[in-house]
């Protein structure tokens, strides 16, 4: 079992920057590539980026390409993102989320990939 907290979250003017960070515990860290996804009222959940075991090949969905960057720290169990330049449509509740794979190099963006899930934290944007 992995346990996801995220933190970070909170009420920022449109333009405004967030940096959002999920703590892991239970299973060795560098075991699990990394996800931040969100979920807006009404709405399925989404990707928004992810990140490999080794802290390689960051992905991120295109919606957030150049404004949002994830990253971790091994020694520290954490993966972070950081939310710059915020939008109205970037509300929404954030999760991390946690893959146990083998492949170092590689992180998924598809939600069913994950294994185990955060809580998550709330980001309102507002106009």
């Amino acid at each position: 079992q992995v346990q996801l907290v995220e933190s970070g979250g909170g009420l920022v003017q449109a333009g405004g920057s967030l940096r959002l960070s999920c703590v892991a515990s239970g299973r060795p860290f560098s075991w699990y590539a990394m996800g931040w996804f969100r979920q807006a009222p009404g709405k399925e959940r989404e990707f928004v980026a992810a990140i490999s075991r080794t802290g390689g090949s960051p992905s991120y969905a295109d919606s957030v390409k150049g404004r949002f960057t994830i990253s971790r720290d091994n020694a520290k169990n954490t993966v972070y993102l950081q939310l710059n330049s915020l939008k109205p449509e970037d509300t929404a509740v954030y999760y991390c989320a946690a893959d146990r794979r083998m492949d170092t190099a590689y992180a998924s963006s598809l939600v069913n990939e994950y294994d185990y899930w955060g809580q998550g934290t709330q980001v309102t944007v507002s106009s």
